[in-house]
């Protein structure tokens, strides 16, 4: 039986997602693409691979014994593309980042960390920025990889990674609200608040949250800061606003709180991955972006509580 890898790799991320919608997002394709070959899968299996329930997709018997078989393929396959990437020369070469603030509390560190332990000899460069000045350098050739949250949409760019996280409250850890599970815009307006500044993505999540508000707001302070806006927190001065990205280790320390904000719709910002479009990527950059992408689907599942 001959299954083109592409079908290994879309079957994976259905059994990770539960769904085939979700696991199309994830791979940036079409789901007819997604569930076409599934069927296609099915039809050669000889054997439904997925219970098809309300709830989701779920393993049947022989989707059980189908993914065992793609787990050792997709594994095997990395070993493979691991032994490949040193015939390429990726020993050397050198890559020019430019991401997002926020992200240097730990997912930043997280990545550059796996990527100088497999490749030591690559000379790495990050600038600090803002998401419109990611995209900006990204596409004038000035950094090989851009992270951002939100970024425009242009053809200049292709989007390599993608994930999607919820806007909360940041508190510090004996703020009232640190205990209370999700909180409407309201209740945190009841104390003063620590606003983002127009050069963050997060202050036009927030613009409707704002103007929606009927009383008064005391706002002591609005910043492009995220580092900023979590000092003032943990002096306890006000409540800010952002993701769970750039507060893990405060959060991890138990210093302060995320607490989840919620409304009609769910609040959530987009962390992407981009590079130049059109252009053939360098083995060290086309490395490292496979480590972002592994890091941002794992913390996004982490956060929707769905199996890493």
């Amino acid at each position: 039986m001959h299954i083109h890898a592409r079908s290994l790799q879309y079957f994976d991320m259905i059994r990770r997602c539960g769904s085939i919608r979700e696991a199309a997002r994830r791979l940036h394709v079409a789901s007819s693409a997604v569930n076409r070959q599934l069927l296609q899968i099915e039809q050669e299996v000889g054997s439904p691979l997925f219970e098809r329930m309300s709830t989701g997709l779920r393993l049947t018997p022989a989707g059980e014994v189908f993914s065992r078989h793609v787990i050792t393929v997709l594994q095997d396959e990395r070993r493979m593309v691991g032994e490949l990437e040193i015939l390429c020369g990726i020993r050397r070469g050198a890559i020019n980042i430019a991401a997002v603030e926020g992200l240097n509390a730990d997912l930043l560190p997280a990545c550059l960390e796996r990527m100088m332990t497999r490749y030591p000899m690559i000379r790495i460069q990050v600038a600090s920025t803002g998401s419109a000045q990611t995209g900006q350098l990204v596409e004038s050739g000035d950094a090989d990889i851009g992270i951002g949250f939100s970024l425009e949409r242009r053809e200049a760019l292709r989007q390599c990674a993608v994930g999607r996280f919820g806007l909360g409250a940041i508190v510090r850890v004996d703020h009232p609200l640190a205990g209370a599970g999700p909180v409407s815009f309201a209740e945190c307006a009841r104390y003063p608040l620590i606003l983002a500044s127009p050069q963050l993505s997060i202050h036009a999540l927030m613009k409707p949250l704002l103007q929606g508000h009927k009383r008064a707001l005391t706002v002591l302070l609005e910043t492009a800061s995220i580092e900023l806006a979590k000092r003032m927190v943990a002096r306890g001065v006000g409540v800010a606003f952002q993701t769970r990205l750039g507060m893990e280790p405060e959060i991890d320390q138990g210093q302060m709180v995320h607490v989840p904000l919620k409304s009609q719709v769910r609040l959530t910002t987009e962390l992407g991955v981009y590079v130049r479009a059109g252009r053939t990527l360098p083995p060290a950059v086309d490395a490292f972006i496979r480590i972002l992408a592994e890091e941002i689907e794992r913390r996004e599942a982490e956060e929707s509580g769905a199996p890493a």
